[in-house]
This record gives structure tokens, C-alpha cells and sequence, in this order.
């Protein structure tokens, strides 16, 4: 055998065991498949995991509900019938309370990067995790946790301070975001999201809990509602990034590192990017005669932040895990001085 042949027999060898040991890891994801989150990260950050591992791993996202429905993701995932999922955490709220705690503390964090920093620094993936075993028996691996993007608050009047939320109707979904809502002296309605714009249209609700400032543009919110609050005051879904733990277990320790810090990083860019367009859009709007964007005083967040806690404190009471997870979340914004 020439030393032509060897090499080239060596190299295709080497080929063939890269390619064999690859892992590609199906994700099924809450996003849908326009969604600018979807493409985001698709176009930018799935290219980036091949790299960060050499081709060791590979992740295809699929939309929401393309194998199960996105509340029936953590079993899908223990049964191995998806790799993981990349998930908002509230969907879970029905199987343990503190998902609710952890997946949208209302009113609670001032940007998306706060509660990314609880997740990746102060506890928070430790609390998923648990919340995660809970429900599935230890079969699924808490990979990463946090949210990318603060909702804005459409309204057709102005409420431009904590006290002119009273009397209120505001469209808010069941459970913390409406307890609070109601705290605050508002109405909550509960409607469902694609009934929101008639709703606002008709003078039914005065303001919605809809979505980040970008997506409500982009469905027209702001025509029947020209006077949105942003920085949003009240909703910072959190996401959750899981891989079932056989599946994990057989990656390498130098893998799951790059796995954790892939999507972090891709979080704070994606956080990032979110914030510049809501930002663009807002100076844009504000600029014009139509529509007036209120920003919220600090003193005011902070009046409604307090409201909040104790709505917190009460729904921490559903669960000894609810109440673990309320502490940790409270310990970690003493320590970034939303609290003292």
C-alpha cells in the first residue's frame, strides 16, 4: 500500500467516524414557523452549535405542536420521542406551580438579561431542574432557562402611571398575570389572544397583555391601541431548553458545555436584537401623530413590582416547589438591587 493510499484511507476512515459520532439533536421548539424567533435562531445560532463542537452536534428545530402539544413536551422528552425542547415554561404551569413562578414572574425583572443572569448565575436552572423532576422522574436534563424578550402593554387610553391602572380592563390570562392585574385595581378579561384586536377595537378592553412590541406592530395592535407602554411593565415569558437525560448523559462533558453556552449566548443576542427592533419601532412610533408610547417612571414599576410580591407570596402557597422557587428568584433580585 503506497503512502498516497494510507493517507487517503486514513482520512475517509476519520471522515466516517466524525460523521458516525455525530449527534443530531430534534427540538421541538414553542415557537411557530413564521416567527421571527424561529428564524432567528435559525439562521444565526444553528450554524454556530456545528462549529462551537466541530460537527459533533447538530440541532434541528421544529415548530410548535409539529410532534406533540407544547404542554406535553416534558413527557415527549422523558420518553425520548423528541431529544429536548426549547419551550415557554408556562405552558407547564398546570403540572407544577412553580413553573408559574419560573416561567413569568410577573412585574418582577426589569430586561430579559436580569432573569437570563437568575437562570444562568443565581439559581434558576437548579430550580427548573427540579421542577422538571417532578413531572418527569428525573428522565430530562434542565440544559439552559430565561426569557429573550419583554411584552409590551397596547392600550387604547393612556395609562401613563401605577395609579392610572385603576379601573382599568385589561385582557390578561388566568392565574398570576390576572391575580396581579386585579391588585393593582385593574379588571382582568380573559379572551383569547386572537380575539384581542377586536377587543381592543371595541372598547371591550382598555389595554392587553399581548406580546412583545415587534409582534404587536406587526399584527396591527397599535391602530385600535396607540398608546403602548414600553418598556413593557408586566410580562418576560421565560423559556426552557431541555434534552432527555440518557441523551445527555451520552454527550460529552466538553459538548454539554458548548450546548449551555450556545444557547445563553444565543438568548443575549437574541434579547439584544429584539430590543433594537421594539426600540426602532417605539422612536418611530412616538415620533408620529398617531400614536403616543408611554414609558413608566421608575417609582411606578416599582410601586407595581411591590403589589406584585405579594401576589407571588400567594401563589407560592400551591406548592412547597412554588414557594423554593419564589425565594430563590427574590434572593437573586436583593442581590441586583430590584429589592432591599
Amino acid at each position: 500500500m503506497t503512502k498516497t493510499t494510507f493517507a487517503v484511507l486514513a482520512t475517509t476512515t476519520a471522515l466516517a467516524c466524525t460523521a458516525a459520532s455525530a449527534e443530531t439533536l430534534n427540538i421541538q421548539t414553542s415557537f411557530n414557523a413564521g416567527d421571527f424567533s424561529t428564524q432567528y435562531i435559525t439562521e444565526n445560532w444553528l450554524p454556530k452549535i456545528e462549529e462551537m463542537t466541530e460537527g459533533r452536534i447538530s440541532i434541528v428545530l421544529t415548530p410548535n405542536g409539529s410532534v406533540v402539544p407544547a404542554k406535553e413536551t416534558p413527557d415527549a422528552v422523558a420518553a425520548g420521542v423528541l431529544d429536548g425542547d426549547f419551550t415557554s415554561v408556562n405552558y407547564f404551569a398546570g403540572l407544577e406551580p412553580a413553573y408559574a413562578i419560573m416561567g413569568d414572574l410577573i412585574s418582577g425583572y426589569d430586561t430579559p438579561e436580569q432573569m437570563l443572569g437568575f437562570c444562568k448565575d443565581g439559581g434558576g436552572e437548579a430550580m427548573m431542574q427540579k421542577a422538571a423532576d417532578s413531572v418527569t422522574g428525573g428522565e430530562v436534563h434542565v440544559v439552559a432557562c430565561g426569557p429573550y424578550s419583554r411584552e409590551a402593554l397596547p392600550a387604547r387610553t393612556p395609562i401613563r402611571t401605577f395609579e392610572d391602572l385603576a379601573g382599568k380592563k385589561i385582557r390578561s390570562p388566568e392565574g398570576l398575570a390576572a391575580a396581579v392585574f386585579s391588585a393593582a385595581g385593574a379588571s382582568p378579561v380573559s379572551i383569547p389572544f386572537s380575539e384581542v384586536f377586536g377587543a381592543l377595537e371595541k372598547g371591550i378592553v382598555d389595554a392587553a397583555d399581548a406580546s412583545a412590541y415587534v409582534n404587536n406592530d406587526a399584527t396591527g395592535l397599535h391602530d385600535v391601541a396607540p398608546y403602548p407602554l414600553y418598556p413593557g411593565i408586566h410580562s418576560m415569558p421565560s423559556m426552557q431548553f431541555t434534552i432527555n437525560k440518557e441523551k445527555w448523559d451520552g454527550i460529552s462533558a466538553e459538548d454539554q458545555a458548548a450546548l449551555h453556552q450556545w444557547w445563553y449566548d444565543a438568548m443575549y443576542a437574541m434579547a439584544a436584537e429584539v430590543a433594537k427592533q421594539d426600540a426602532a419601532l417605539a422612536a418611530r412610533d412616538d415620533a408620529s401623530d398617531k400614536i403616543e408610547v408611554i414609558n413608566w417612571a421608575q417609582e411606578d414599576r416599582d410601586q407595581l413590582r411591590d403589589v406584585a410580591r405579594v401576589q407571588w407570596e400567594e401563589y407560592a402557597k400551591k406548592s412547597e416547589l412554588a414557594k423554593e422557587a419564589l425565594d430563590a428568584h427574590i434572593a437573586y433580585m436583593t442581590q441586583i438591587g430590584l429589592f432591599k
